[in-house]
């Protein structure tokens, strides 16, 4: 074979095989394929996409780069939860525990994040000495002991989708639904569970900022889930507002404690009941979802997930005094309210604004090797369909910074407010399976 034919072949839309796909992704990861000619490659997928079975070869051959996760040793049926990502976006802390809790295995890799504010293992440090690197016995050990492990993810984990994304990065090769669809499930496929839920967002504060260019993502990704034998079901969530009320590692995380007590955000414990009760029916622990979402609505006001999360918070060396006494948690200095210029109803939230502001009160990072403070970030007073008079408290930053009146004008500016009531936004528009 010769890459320059492939090049060919996909410039004139014509569908690779599966074995020429294999042999692209082995001689790239060899060095035998030169950067350039891959760039090409990638380029003639923005402006011809791939078919279903080429979306599925890429992904197979990326998972066939790298060490794929046994999880055979951890008993029952392994069911993963992705998210697409967002503004306030903390539903694996929630879900995780709150699924366990019923006896799921909930073996779970995450990673950091670059931008608005960090990720699941940024957030999770936030809690003094909590340690989020396992070996892969004391990982599989947890799950089996407790259902419930959140780790790093490891580097030889699909390792050709790393590179890849590297060179998309810089050759304007990114946003390309089949490219995303194969990047995300080469990672969970790889990751070893037998059913996945996935989390697909769109609006201001998500990636895919259109419902139709989320559907189209959500339907690649279960149809490569499927080809390789996960069962996967992908929701399409509203990502136009941000999510619960708190943006920031520290205060994410007192409103996970919050949501696990049964007294979180209405939005934010009714995705994770809906995404919950699949993953529970998957684990065939229950017949249908309905049955699941009422035994996770038990498990909340019982306070057994709560349980479930200061045993998983212990076992991986976190401080549990934060966990029963939130106030220990890293505080900011400061706490300003944003008042309302105008009285109305709140129409809008535009969620990268909100999520920007926080970003710039440190409480993301702009580049991977940027530090990010614990204690900073936003707390929404308002959300969308609420009413609000004239010097009204729309938001709260949390911020060790001297000068705020950025933060405050970003925040300020985020809320759409209109003289005409508004009903609330839908959450969940569609459930692909």
């Amino acid at each position: 074979m010769r890459m320059i034919d492939l090049i060919e072949k996909k410039k004139n839309d014509v569908e690779l095989t599966t074995e020429e796909i294999s042999w692209m992704i082995k001689g790239y990861m060899a060095e035998e394929i030169p950067e350039y000619q891959m760039s090409a490659f990638l380029m003639a997928v923005i402006f011809n996409g791939m078919t279903k079975a080429e979306r599925s070869a890429l992904t197979n051959a990326m998972v066939s780069s790298g060490h794929v996760i046994d999880l055979s040793r951890v008993d029952g049926i392994k069911v993963d939860k992705h998210s697409t990502g967002g503004i306030g976006d903390k539903t694996s802390l929630v879900l995780g525990p709150l699924v366990a809790s019923l006896g799921v295995p909930v073996a779970k890799m995450s990673g950091r994040g670059l931008s608005y504010t960090g990720g699941t293992l940024d957030k999770l440090e936030a809690i003094s000495n909590m340690k989020i690197e396992l070996s892969m016995d004391e990982f599989i050990q947890q799950v089996n002991d407790m259902k419930l492990s959140i780790i790093g993810q490891s580097a030889n984990l699909a390792p050709a989708d790393k590179y890849l994304y590297a060179l998309r990065d810089v050759t304007g090769t990114v946003n390309s639904i089949p490219l995303i669809a194969s990047s995300i499930m080469s990672k969970k496929i790889a990751a070893g569970a037998d059913a996945i839920v996935l989390d697909v967002k769109f609006g201001s504060g998500a990636f895919m900022k259109t419902l139709t260019d989320a559907k189209e993502l959500a339907t690649a990704m279960v149809e490569i889930g499927q080809d390789a034998g996960r069962q996967t079901v992908a929701f399409l969530t509203d990502m136009n507002q941000p999510l619960g009320l708190t943006i920031g590692n520290a205060l994410e995380i007192k409103e996970v404690i919050e949501t696990l007590k049964g007294n979180g955000p209405k939005d934010l414990e009714e995705l994770v009941l809906q995404l919950g009760s699949y993953m529970v029916m998957l684990a065939k622990k229950a017949d249908t979802p309905e049955e699941a979402y009422d035994k996770l609505k038990v498990q909340l006001k019982s306070g057994k997930a709560l349980e479930t999360f200061k045993a998983f918070i212990q076992a991986q060396g976190g401080d549990i005094e934060q966990i029963n006494d939130p106030t220990k948690l890293p505080t900011a200095s400061s706490v300003i309210p944003v008042l309302s210029a105008g009285s109305g109803y709140v129409h809008g939230i535009d969620a990268l604004s909100i999520g920007l502001a926080a970003m710039n009160l440190g409480a993301g990072r702009k580049t991977i090797e940027e530090v990010i403070d614990m204690a900073v970030g936003i707390v929404l007073n308002k959300k969308v369909g609420d009413e609000v008079n004239e010097g009204d408290i729309l938001a709260y930053i949390h911020t060790n910074q001297v000068h705020n009146q950025e933060a405050i004008q970003a925040i300020r500016g985020a809320y759409n407010i209109n003289d005409s009531q508004v009903q609330d936004p839908t959450l969940i528009y569609e459930i692909i399976s």
